[in-house]
């Protein structure tokens, strides 16, 4: 007994002896555990998108207003991440004459994510003719390409 007390003394004395703020031992005697240090930013460009869900299904047909003036119009869903203007422009493919233009009625999509826009086109002076190369009674005949065209609006 008297040995368990005199090592008791012992141990307190060293204890007491030691500097404050210091610790020395071969194996940490807690659980290390993960402290914040710092906060980094993460930081990104974002990129423009539109996009037209499945084009090949729009098509434009064109119907007779007169005997030498046909048009037609085709709605077409535009998705976009940012204000956008549109434009059109149209090639003819030289089966059938004529005097061949385009338009898009809602020209610019300023509240995102989209809207739809109506895209027509007209061929007036129309040469049905053509030294005989249309034949009559033909259908789905493709006389021109309407070309859209997007433009981001620089934003304020």
């Amino acid at each position: 007994m008297k040995k368990a007390l005199f090592a008791v003394v012992v141990v307190a004395l060293l204890a007491a002896m030691a500097p404050a703020g210091e610790v020395k031992s071969h194996e940490w005697p807690c659980e290390f555990v993960p402290v914040e240090l710092m906060q980094i930013p993460v930081l990104m460009d974002i990129g423009y998108w539109i996009r037209v869900k499945d084009q090949g299904d729009y098509h434009i047909h064109l119907s007779q207003e007169s005997i030498h003036v046909y048009s037609g119009c085709v709605k077409v869903p535009v998705e976009t991440n940012t204000k956008i203007e549109l434009s059109v422009s149209i090639t003819a493919t030289g089966k059938v004459g004529g005097n061949y233009s385009a338009e898009v009625t809602e020209n610019a999509i300023m509240d995102p994510p989209g809207a739809t826009a109506k895209i027509c086109a007209k061929l007036t002076d129309a040469d049905l003719y053509s030294g005989g190369a249309v034949k009559g009674g033909q259908k789905d005949v493709k006389v021109a390409t309407v070309i859209l065209k997007v433009r981001p609006v620089p934003q304020t």
